[in-house]
């Protein structure tokens, strides 16, 4: 194909791309059977390990939590190398299945695992666990590249370290699979000229979410147990949602993000975050506990100085139900979910209120946070599409140039937009302190959804109030399953009358049989900065679920 410097065309820098992925992929030994060809995939990718990998591998990559998984590796019960290649071939299979991939780490992952099970003793946090990873984030080792799924971006160095994952790796993990995200990486789908689309493991006629598309796909076939994730708008819930799947969004500066490659680095107006996105609860405050046990903001001094401190409830919390968030009505197999996560909070002796968030108005919410995304209006992404020559993606311009408060904004109208932001968040925080006023207990955090509804059909992600709003508010959240789709149970109110536009698109997107079976996910939110009472009240609400 030549050197990637003498591609003229943007086709030709994807083909190269893919090529790429391809050559690590086919190093899987021994080879994948048993999958369909892709033309002939089942709806449900969920059967298919059954017929591709040994029960060997079905065992390590399914019986085992994060907690037990490690447990096992500390004490040299299973080694590194066979969970290693166990988590690799069942990567591979997710990528035939879900297209999640852009890197298969199988040589660098292989040569870990072996390190790792010579040493004379087991050593850190994490020893031995598989940890896969957002693209754009780069990765540890030589000769790193990361596009960040811009065709201009494509082979390019990625320049420096990650100080998070350099953490993880001194803790002992083994990184093993690099994976997708979308054009821009700010679509709630993942899907790029330079990979293509990632579709969801339960329905591939369904999204696996955005900007972690990959990451939750991936997820979502066990194809890895704990991933790293990014969020600005949703990007870790919205995908963890729909696969079923944990996912925590910390408060921006709580964990670091240098060595990530971004468009619009050193942007201050809405920042993102890394996180943790895993198949159970107990994989959240591990992320947590071991990036800042490492005291990140020695080496990135623009962190909040504040330790993992776990909370524990003296008495049962106290829970405030956002039944819909005045904008965008629900699914039914959403309400449904919270009304029985509710009653069984209620049950297990805690006291549940109503959140009504209409007053707050949370479509203001939205106008104020789209356009500080964008305070150049789009200038340096739309840029970067244009000097490859790749087209525009249609949730790319819906983003964007569909946007009606994105501008590129004078100096002033940005510190203009900055205030409204700050008295927003401080109208909102006041809202939460008026909870406890008149002899009444404070709200101690928030169970909403994270969705609308289950995980959206293709190109239909055009409603981000239900996460972008606590990325405004900077409040930290984590996303849980709950429940499925169950056409006998959500059946659709033929007497709706939408309320707005969007509304009225969301309504009409439903149907139960359309779902059917795709997860559904609720989601727990708490003040800035406060992370542990966060997973605090989560491991409440789920003991109070029957969950242990």
């Amino acid at each position: 194909m030549g050197s990637l410097a003498n591609l003229p065309t943007w086709q030709e820098k994807v083909s190269w791309a893919r090529a790429q992925r391809d050559a690590s992929l086919a190093k899987v030994e021994p080879k994948l059977n048993g999958i369909p060809e892709a033309d002939n995939l089942p709806l449900s990718s969920q059967d298919l390990p059954k017929a591709a990998l040994t029960a060997r591998e079905i065992e390590i990559t399914e019986q085992y939590g994060i907690t037990e998984l490690l447990g096992l590796l500390r004490e040299r019960k299973v080694s590194v190398e066979e969970v290693t290649r166990a988590f690799l071939r069942r990567a591979a299979l997710a990528q035939a299945a879900t297209n999640c991939l852009t890197e298969l780490l199988w040589d660098q992952a292989i040569e870990r695992a072996k390190y790792l099970d010579s040493l004379p003793e087991p050593r850190g946090a994490l020893f031995g666990l598989p940890i896969s990873t957002k693209e754009h984030h780069g990765m540890v080792g030589a000769n790193v590249t990361t596009s960040a799924s811009f065709v201009a971006w494509v082979g390019k160095a990625h320049g420096g370290p990650n100080l998070l994952y350099d953490t993880f790796w001194d803790e002992g993990c083994v990184f093993f699979a690099r994976t997708t995200q979308p054009q821009t990486i700010m679509h709630l789908e993942t899907e790029s000229n330079v990979y293509g689309r990632t579709v969801n493991p339960y329905n591939r006629d369904l999204t696996s979410g955005g900007s972690s598309g990959g990451e939750s796909a991936l997820l979502g076939m066990r194809g890895s147990i704990l991933g790293v994730g990014g969020d600005i708008g949703g990007s870790i819930r919205c995908p963890a949602a729909h696969v079923g799947i944990y996912g925590f969004k910390p408060s921006i500066k709580r964990v670091g993000t240098a060595g990530f490659r971004n468009a619009g680095a050193g942007k201050e107006t809405i920042q993102g975050c890394p996180g943790p996105m895993t198949v159970d609860r107990d994989g959240l405050e591990l992320f947590m506990k071991v990036a800042l046990a490492a005291k990140p903001w020695r080496v990135e001094p623009s962190l909040t100085v504040k330790e993992w401190t776990p909370y524990k409830f003296t008495r049962p919390p106290k829970i405030a139900v956002q039944w819909w968030d005045g904008v965008v009505q629900p699914h039914p197999p959403m309400t449904r979910a919270l009304r029985e996560v509710a009653d069984a909070c209620r049950k297990a002796g805690m006291e549940v209120v109503d959140w009504n968030c209409e007053p707050l108005d949370h479509r203001k919410a939205w106008d104020i946070i789209s356009a500080l995304y964008w305070p150049d209006g789009g200038k340096e992404v739309l840029g970067l599409i244009k000097e490859s020559g790749e087209p525009m993606l249609p949730l790319t311009k819906f983003i964007i140039e569909e946007q009606p408060t994105v501008k590129e904004l004078t100096q002033h109208e940005l510190w203009k937009l900055c205030v409204e932001r700050d008295e927003y968040r401080a109208r909102y925080a006041q809202a939460w302190s008026k909870t406890g006023n008149d002899g009444h207990r404070e709200v101690d955090v928030i169970l909403c959804p994270p969705s609308f509804g289950a995980a959206t059909p293709h190109g239909q992600s055009r409603y981000w109030g239900y996460t972008a709003q606590w990325n405004l508010l900077d409040y930290p959240a984590a996303v849980f399953p709950v429940t499925q789709v169950d056409p006998a149970r959500d059946a659709k109110d033929l007497d709706y009358v939408p309320k707005n536009d969007q509304d009225k698109f969301v309504y009409e997107m439903y149907s139960p049989e359309r779902f059917s079976n795709a997860p559904v996910s609720l989601q727990v939110v708490g003040r800035r900065q406060e992370e542990e009472k966060v997973l605090a009240a989560l491991a409440e609400i789920e003991r109070a679920m029957g969950r242990a």
